[in-house]
């Protein structure tokens, strides 16, 4: 039966015990020849971390022995102390916990042997260390021995400090590890340790095979990359071996030899073991294809995807924008570098931004530099501004504020346009000049003070006033109707700011700001700064009446004069105080006018 993508990455096929102990004898003689042979051809392969194109995939070290050349510690050992049968001074004699994990074959099967037993029960332990955290696909003990009548496998995750057990064999199951003999794996108890006694026959007589898979029988082994559990499962440090209980040849009672009265008179036996193995992968959770030793000459995972530690278990400093992932068949989980436009060395992993931002970013920048600021040291910190002139990027990315320090109200200006907060009457980006209508003074809380208003009228003398203004104009008065009539006979109408005036022979110059465009008949009509002059002697009968700083409405007829570009009005003219319940009905007129309303004079 083929196996799951997923679980094909952890387990080269699934085999049977003796399937996994001949795999595992080839590959020995295989590493060994190439050894031997130091002029082999090597090329170097392509990192199988990454594809053709750059771009990252899920890795996994190569399916190995975990337990060969690894020091076992054995309980019980022959010839320690030396016996008539064993001698551990003597190599022909000579059985220690070393024949375990050394390269065992056909011809040459070396065995550990424990010291001659003569009491039940009597439990002798084997311990081997890995030295890492491996994921253990099998435990496999080919016996020089009988296979022991009872035997537990245990593991531990953290080198040897607790240890949860893996397996039980016994022909007694209830009796000696408190287990049913059959029991059935469902998902609420897959990291649960079951006993079998289907392991436990005396025959053959030597030779015989004990052979654990972590993940037979586990329902979640079909979608292993999805299982947390099951990954957990097949995780260990360590490895421990018990055996409990051995094969004795049962009297026609049926008790067995030496079980009374305290195993007095009980028939002597041993545990042997040829080899042990462990067959998995150096587990680095899909972001390594290889383990190697570090300076302290420990086995660790050589780290690909932007992660670290002993199994890739963390990202790298600064690779923080997502968090850490193990890697699957379908995505590598690579561990992202944080944005921080290259202002910034350190970042940290805010989940909340993470959730908020749809899963995609959630690393935040820390000690921003190049007067930085912000998640992404995207925008410049108080006090500065941003140079659109450069790159965000760049080490100048920001400027400092140039406030004046006379004419701002504070050294901080905006950090997008450098606008520093003026004082009253006070302009400039820095804040370095006088607004139209004010003018400076001595005063550093008010730098810039307002220019008095000048009423215009009373520049003009009264010689050139006429002798009766009645008989010559009617100044606008009171509530100022202005209907479709008054509306179509001019030229122009505007709404205007008068700023200054100056005097230029018979004539008031006035600098204005064209504020709105209600109508318009000339080309020299448009918002923004224009003049308007009136004749002086209009002005001093006040016909227009006009002050400065002030917002009128002007409505006149064009008149075209080289000498005087700009608006003209006369007595004529319509020149009166800006009122806000205006702007209604000029648009209202407006278009009126646009539907052909206005018949031309």
């Amino acid at each position: 039966m083929p196996c799951h993508p997923s679980l094909c990455a952890l387990i080269p096929g699934r085999m049977e015990a003796p399937q996994l102990l001949r795999l595992l004898l080839t590959t020995s003689v295989l590493r060994l020849a190439q050894t031997a042979n130091p002029f082999v051809a090597q090329q170097t392969p392509p990192d199988p971390c990454y594809d053709e194109s750059g771009a990252p995939r899920r890795c996994i070290p190569e399916f190995v022995n975990a337990a060969f050349g690894k020091e076992v510690q054995a309980s019980s050992t022959c010839g320690k102390p030396p016996t008539r049968h064993c001698d551990a001074s003597d190599p022909r004699r000579a059985h220690p916990p070393a024949y375990l994990t050394d390269l065992n074959t056909a011809a040459n099967m070396t065995c550990w042997r424990s010291e001659t037993l003569h009491h039940l029960p009597h439990n002798v332990t084997l311990t081997l260390s890995l030295g890492k955290k491996f994921e253990v696909v099998y435990v496999s003990l080919q016996f020089c021995s009988p296979r022991p009548e009872s035997t537990a496998i245990f593991k531990s995750m953290d080198y040897g400090k607790t240890w949860v057990p893996y397996q039980y064999y016994s022909s007694q199951c209830r009796k000696i590890y408190g287990k049913p003999s059959k029991a059935t794996v469902t998902k609420q108890n897959e990291q649960e340790a079951l006993c079998t006694d289907g392991l436990t026959d005396l025959y053959p007589l030597t030779g015989g095979l004990i052979a654990f898979s972590t993940l037979d029988g586990r329902p979640s082994a079909q979608d292993f990359d999805s299982s947390p559990v099951l990954q957990d499962w097949v995780t260990a440090t360590d490895i421990r071996v018990v055996f409990s209980r051995p094969h004795l040849f049962r009297e026609l009672g049926g008790r067995e030899a030496g079980e009374e009265d305290g195993g007095a008179g009980a028939t002597p036996y041993y545990y042997s073991v040829g080899e042990l193995q462990v067959g998995g992968r150096c587990k680095c959770n899909g972001h390594a294809s290889r383990c190697v030793k570090d300076k302290e000459q420990k086995l660790v995972c050589d780290c690909k995807h932007n992660t670290e530690g002993p199994e890739c278990d963390r990202c790298k400093p600064f690779h923080y924008d997502r968090p850490w992932q193990r890697a699957s068949a379908r995505e590598a989980n690579e561990c992202l570098a944080c944005n921080c436009n290259l202002h910034a060395r350190r970042c940290r992993f805010n989940m909340e931004l993470y959730k908020l931002s749809g899963r995609k970013s959630g690393g935040v920048c820390l000690n921003c530099r190049h007067n930085t600021a912000g998640r992404h040291c995207h925008y410049c910190k108080e006090g500065f501004y941003r140079d659109l002139s450069k790159s965000i990027t760049d080490r100048k990315a920001c400027k400092a504020c140039d406030c004046h320090p006379v004419g701002a109200a504070g050294k901080t200006c905006n950090q997008t346009t450098g606008q520093c907060p003026c004082k009253d009457g006070v302009t400039g980006l820095t804040c370095n000049r006088c607004a139209k209508g004010f003018q400076q003074s001595r005063s550093p809380v008010a730098p810039c003070i307002k220019i008095p208003a000048i009423n215009p009228t009373s520049l003009v003398t009264s010689t050139e006033a006429p002798a009766d203004c009645d008989s010559y104009c009617k100044p606008a008065k009171g509530n100022y109707k202005i209907n479709m009539k008054k509306y179509c006979k001019k030229d122009y109408v505007v709404q205007v700011n008068i700023l200054e005036m100056e005097t230029v022979a018979n004539w008031a110059k006035f600098t204005i700001n064209i504020l709105s465009v209600y109508k318009c008949r000339d080309e020299r009509v448009k918002r923004g700064d224009n003049f308007l002059w009136i004749h002086l002697k209009d002005l001093s009968c006040k016909c227009p009446k006009i002050q400065i700083s002030k917002k009128y409405l002007v409505m006149g007829i064009s008149e075209n004069s080289t000498d005087r570009p700009g608006l003209m009005a006369d007595k004529n003219s319509l020149v009166i105080q800006w009122r806000d319940a205006w702007t209604r009905r000029l648009r209202k007129l407006q278009r009126r006018e646009k539907k052909g309303k206005c018949v031309k004079p």
